[in-house]
């Protein structure tokens, strides 16, 4: 396979901060039997901070966009599908989201996503499937601190 066919995705950390004496919670999606964080692939005429905000409330069933709140890094992975191989690069984001209070989140099913769950960023980052998202939550986790 020599060549390959980039696509530009992006998604967000997406986090929330209910005491200061506990580390934040951040959202995890389950699809395909691994836990992942929400993105997806950015529609024409859409900014990649665009594409972010909107696959993060689609995918985990939002009733309105989430702000992003800083920048965290690229990743990049390739992957083979129907015989084609993908350069997939993620441009990720930190995010919150202004009223919780009557947000109740739900999987976005028809793109196979299982379960939305909150999860501590120590505990985040040994649960997500891939290496790459380990990195971002890395990042998250360092981003957080020296915000604080």
């Amino acid at each position: 396979m020599s060549d390959i066919e980039p696509i530009t995705a992006a998604g967000g950390v997406l986090f929330k901060d209910e005491s200061e004496a506990t580390p934040p919670q951040i959202v995890l999606i389950y699809r395909r039997g691994v836990w992942d964080l929400p993105k997806g692939k950015i529609e024409e005429g859409e900014s990649i901070e665009e594409c972010a905000v909107r696959e993060v409330a689609e995918e985990i069933g939002l009733s309105e966009l989430p702000n992003i709140v800083g920048g965290l890094q690229q990743t990049y992975h390739e992957y083979e599908q129907d015989g084609t191989c993908y350069g997939k690069t993620t441009y990720w984001f930190v995010m919150q989201y202004e009223d919780w209070c009557d947000e109740h989140l739900k999987p976005q099913a028809e793109e196979g996503i299982e379960q939305v769950q909150w999860a501590f960023v120590n505990e985040a980052i040994g649960k997500v499937g891939y290496a790459n998202l380990e990195e971002v939550l890395t990042t998250f986790a360092s981003w957080i601190s020296s915000a604080e």
